[in-house]
């Protein structure tokens, strides 16, 4: 009996790989090119020397953290997704990519982007649904971001602005 659960586990953990880089290969390889090209988003005006000077709590020096915490590199169109991980705290984990999108689907921001994650996590990810749920709730219970200047929110102290979320201020 250990030896079938063994091969179930093990197959699972294959499986898990699989989807991790077939997630990453769409959002890395694919959408971000595309988005590049269709979107011209703006470029990131800063460098991580920069980002480290920061005040400490302020969403600049905690996005330099993040960065080098999680081993990324600053890539300079994609720093704006970077930013809503810290905002909306999300990790940057298959599971934690797909409640991000669900969180801004919730928040009323459609893009192609947000739908291919959010089809894709929910077809291959049914042990997660109960996290993706809450977080497409949670996103339709928040302020609308959409709107937000990203990049001039880095000064601001991220605490203040993971308040802002709220309706009720």
């Amino acid at each position: 009996m250990q030896t079938h659960h063994f091969k179930t586990f093990s197959m699972y953990a294959t499986l898990v790989k699989l989807r991790s880089a077939v997630l990453v290969y769409l959002t890395h390889q694919m959408a971000l090119p595309i988005l590049k090209m269709v979107r011209k988003p703006e470029l990131f005006p800063y460098s991580m020397e920069e980002l480290m000077n920061f005040p400490p709590g302020s969403m600049g020096k905690d996005l330099a953290t993040f960065i080098a915490q999680k081993k990324l590199k600053l890539l300079p169109y994609y720093a704006r997704h970077d930013i809503k991980h810290i905002l909306l705290q999300y990790d940057t984990t298959d599971d934690g990519e797909v409640c991000l999108q669900m969180f801004m689907m919730g928040n009323g921001h459609l893009s192609f982007p947000v739908l291919a994650t959010v089809l894709y996590g929910s077809i291959t990810m049914p042990e997660h649904w109960s996290k993706f749920k809450a977080a497409f709730s949670r996103g339709k219970n928040c302020r609308p971001i959409h709107g937000w200047e990203w990049f001039a929110l880095l000064p601001q102290q991220t605490r203040y602005l993971q308040r802002q979320l709220s309706r009720n201020n």
